[in-house]
């Protein structure tokens, strides 16, 4: 049993100031047969702690429906046996790049912006969801011989809204609900943003990338007295589909480290190993200043430029942080664990059948709603995926201008079965179209917002569609879930035929693995457009020609030697002219 406190200046362990080096390694984008090494890797990095998220909407996808809730527990086991400390930050909003900020779609469809507030009913679910989730955090406290030394209060509030009430309710409901280790906040070391995120009782931090000592000095002003800390030290940076890759240079990178660590400060780096964003779940920015402008979808790999790689291994970063952080090591440093299994040679999948993706989503998808205007995903309990709105233009009548308002994402149409433009806008014109006429508008959500002032915003049709200036009613609408293809028994079920590789529709193949060749692999789909990926029945993430991503991670546990399923959905199909090759694992 450990006594952590916060003391007048310095972390106390047991009555001994502790400088806590720790580094952020998210248990959900990690395939948990490979958290041993990924913690393994920390220590070899020189630090002493590992901090993680709790994302509500992976463990709760619908009201009441739970999903390995126990995930959280057995990391911070894995944590503890590999000689670390453990900071836990759990929300319920997160952030973090991942869909919604961690909220569940079922919960900010109907309340919207009153998400994150006071809101009675918010509050009712958080209660509930905390109820479920802190007792495996209590129970690893370091009062209890466990890890856990500090748990988060929200994240970074103070960049989103100022409301105490809110924040002195959940640090209450921390205390009530068993954690007896301090509290804490973490927001950018700005005034508005330290005044609007601070929490009674909790030790407030800052996140940056660069200038530790102004950061503190800002700090100081808000909090006279207490040990510092930088919760997020961004060491890299995620990336955008269709924008370029990011990364930022080891040796500057360490150099704002041990500026960090010359201010006598904790630290924990973000990302000390950023992993992979599976199964869709990444989430979404906004462009502009003020985070209200044009949607930026994340990519699926979050390397985040880290320190370790997406896939476990050392990078130049890793090599130059060891350096400063070894200088505040309590004896030499463990040698990094040895690397992971690779895949032993290239493998091609080869694809066996085909199946459209309107049979793909009557088969697998939810009824039919049939109403006056265009339900959102949130109204149709669609988290990740896709929903098909149809549409009648009435007749006879001349071609008008069809017209798409409130469009969130991106939209594949069709007029009387023929392919239209792919609309990406929220205000979009399809052109000019005679009725009678039959629309449908194929619509992606590219993952949902997780900062900024637009979080809670429904995905779909949340507009309208108009003919002229005339709102086209009666609208039939059916979604599909991403997670509806992770039935092996459904999916067996569908109408497969033979197919081209790279058509819009799922795809069903193999790839076999040689004995002895798992391990570590890329899958490459070239010539595709955009989709998602499973191998064995494992969901990868999407896809994007648009790039900077390549190719999707497939951690070795995912593979077994022998044939291996396979199954892509492809939601857009290859451009005019193009060719798609393929799919292949490569090492």
């Amino acid at each position: 049993m450990s006594e952590f406190l916060v003391g007048e200046r310095d972390f106390l362990l047991d009555g001994r100031p502790v400088r806590l080096l720790s580094g952020a390694l998210h248990y959900f984008r990690v395939h948990e047969a490979q958290w041993d090494h990924r913690l393994a890797m920390l220590r070899a990095l020189g630090l002493n702690c590992v901090e993680t998220y709790v994302p509500w909407n992976l463990h709760e996808p619908r009201r009441g429906e739970l999903r390995d809730t126990g995930a959280l527990g057995r990391f911070l086991d894995a944590a503890a046996r590999a000689g670390l400390r453990a900071l836990v930050r759990p929300g319920p909003y997160i952030c973090g790049e991942w869909e919604n900020g961690g909220l569940p779609h079922w919960l900010t469809g109907p309340l919207g912006r009153r998400v994150r507030t006071r809101d009675p009913e918010y509050l009712r679910a958080v209660e509930a969801w905390f109820r479920r989730l802190l007792p495996q955090i209590v129970a690893r406290q370091c009062t209890h011989d466990g890890p856990v030394l500090m748990v988060q209060v929200e994240n970074e509030y103070g960049s989103y809204g100022s409301d105490a009430a809110y924040l002195a309710w959940l640090a209450g409901l921390l205390r009530e609900l068993g954690v007896t280790v301090p509290l804490c906040t973490s927001d950018g070391p700005e005034d508005h943003m330290l005044t609007g995120g601070a929490a009674p009782g909790a030790l407030a931090t800052v996140n940056f990338d660069a200038g530790a000592r102004e950061a503190f000095d800002v700090l100081r002003r808000h909090q006279p007295d207490g040990p510092l800390m930088c919760m997020e030290f961004w060491c890299g940076w995620f990336a955008h589909w269709g924008a370029g890759p990011t990364g930022r240079d080891p040796l500057e990178a360490a150099g704002a480290l041990r500026e960090i660590l010359d201010c006598g400060a904790s630290v924990n780096l973000y990302m000390a190993h950023g992993g992979t964003s599976f199964g869709g779940l990444a989430g979404a920015n906004r462009a502009g200043p003020l985070h209200d402008g044009p949607l930026r979808p994340t990519v699926t790999s979050y390397d985040y430029d880290a320190p370790i790689d997406e896939r476990g291994r050392p990078t130049e970063k890793f090599h130059r942080f060891r350096e400063v952080l070894a200088e505040h090591a309590q004896g030499p440093l463990p040698e990094p664990p040895a690397p992971c299994p690779v895949l032993a040679a290239p493998a091609a999948v080869r694809l066996s059948g085909w199946a459209g993706l309107g049979a793909v989503t009557d088969a697998l998808g939810g009824a039919e709603m049939s109403c006056g205007v265009p339900p959102t995903f949130e109204e149709l309990d669609v988290d990740r995926g896709l929903v098909r709105y149809r549409l009648a233009v009435p007749g006879p009548r001349g071609p008008y201008e069809l017209r798409v308002r409130g469009l969130r994402d991106r939209a594949v149409t069709f007029v009387d079965g023929v392919r239209g433009p792919d609309i990406d806008t929220e205000d979009a014109v399809l052109g000019p179209v005679s009725g009678p006429a039959t629309v449908e508008l194929w619509v992606e959500s590219l993952g949902r917002v997780n900062y900024g002032p637009r979080l809670a915003e429904p995905k779909g049709l949340t507009g309208g569609v108009l003919h002229e200036r005339q709102f086209l009613h009666g609208v039939r609408a059916r979604g599909l879930r991403l997670d509806a293809l992770e039935d092996a028994d459904a999916v067996a079920r569908l109408p497969f035929g033979p197919g081209l590789p790279g058509a819009r529709g799922l795809h069903r193949g193999t790839v076999t693995v040689p004995a002895g060749g798992a391990g570590d692999a890329m899958l490459e789909l070239p010539g595709w457009t955009r989709g998602f990926a499973w191998v064995g029945g494992f969901p990868l993430g999407r896809y994007w020609s648009a790039g900077p991503q390549e190719a999707l991670y497939v951690p070795g546990p995912v593979l077994r030697e022998g044939a291996n399923e396979v199954l892509v959905l492809e939601l857009e199909g290859p451009p005019p002219g193009v060719a798609p090759g393929v799919p292949r694992l490569v090492p």
